[in-house]
């Protein structure tokens, strides 16, 4: 029989000088607590660490593995406690949802990538195996004549492995429908010349057409976009960083159509791998989002999600918007981190 313990985190843990709070031959933990306020915590094994902010949306900020750094290059220094992710952009990965995700569209009034990401978390605690780690939280959201549910999301380290699983649970605790749009939103570092590769076909995946607020094009972007979309070039390779300011954004939709178990890989020339896999059953829609320029840098080759991250009222409109009956439950597991 396999021993689970249970470590619950307090806030008064986390302080400005690290608390080793568990060490074993596998693992180690430690709770600190940023200049900013927000508290933090390292978990590793043999492999590398993530860094894991357990009570502002159990966001990973950072995370490095095999010697390689995973994130996005940002321009934050640390986390900051804000409402919405906007405000605090230098994440390795955040949890994107639940009622609503994505850029709201002129007409929608919700925050981009909606309520959850810098969720005040009601509580954190630690599960220990014999050979995995998982940081666990619950969040209940409840508004006034409102939605109201429960998310568990946590992150899952396994002994001397460098793929780690991020997984999402969410419960409507109302007596009506709840609606439900959810995106496991990982921020992966721009690897010069890398090339993408998945195991769904090349023309499953489409360029955005839409232009969003935040996004102003220039005639050269506008050009390049243009023969992306007539297949005279792709982006397979992330050689053409110039062409990726603004953002390059891809969308692959009813993945479940190719594929029950989506596979994407962004390999760099020197042979090192990023992978990420999940089920199509639990996150039929996938983008991929290619940004470079002076302040930031990123190839998050695969966002995998419930539906495209077009904001509320497209995904109501092109029905991709889950409904979550009274009491019911959906979860979402995501695994990704540097293939050995």
């Amino acid at each position: 029989m396999t021993m689970n313990t249970m470590i619950p985190l307090h806030k008064s843990l986390f302080t400005e000088k690290p608390t080793l709070i568990v060490k074993n031959s596998q693992f180690s933990v430690s709770a600190f607590v940023y200049h900013s306020g927000v508290q933090g915590l390292r978990v590793e094994n043999q492999q590398g660490h993530l860094t894991i902010l357990p009570f502002l949306g159990q966001m990973i900020w950072d995370a490095e593995f095999c010697g390689q750094n995973l994130k996005m290059e940002n321009m934050f220094s640390e986390p900051k406690p804000v409402p919405t992710v906007i405000e605090t952009y230098g994440c390795f990965a955040f949890h994107s949802g639940l009622i609503s995700n994505g850029c709201p569209s002129p007409e929608d009034n919700h925050p981009l990538h909606g309520e959850m990401p810098c969720a005040s978390m009601d509580s954190a605690w630690l599960e220990l195996t014999e050979n995995s780690l998982k940081v666990c939280g619950e969040y209940e959201y409840v508004m006034g004549f409102g939605h109201h549910y429960r998310a568990a999301p946590s992150v899952q380290l396994h002994a001397g492995s460098s793929l780690f699983d991020i997984h999402m649970s969410v419960t409507n605790l109302a007596s009506v429908p709840m609606p439900l749009q959810y995106m496991c939103h990982m921020n992966y570092a721009y690897v010069d010349n890398a090339t993408l590769t998945q195991n769904i076909p090349e023309q499953a995946i489409k360029l955005r057409e839409s232009i969003p607020g935040h996004v102003h094009p220039t005639q050269k972007w506008l050009d390049f976009n243009q023969a992306l979309k007539s297949g005279e070039i792709t982006l397979n390779q992330l050689n053409q960083p110039q062409m990726c300011d603004p953002e390059i954004v891809f969308f692959m939709d009813n993945l479940s159509q190719y594929t029950a178990n989506p596979e994407f890989r962004m390999t760099s020339p020197a042979g090192n791998t990023f992978v990420t896999r999940f089920k199509s059953n639990e996150l039929n829609y996938a983008t991929r989002w290619i940004l470079y320029n002076g302040d930031q840098k990123v190839g998050a080759f695969v966002l995998p999600a419930t539906c495209r991250p077009e904001g509320f009222l497209a995904a109501k409109n092109n029905q991709t918007l889950i409904w979550l009956d009274a009491g019911e439950n959906r979860q979402f597991t995501v695994t990704t981190g540097v293939e050995k």
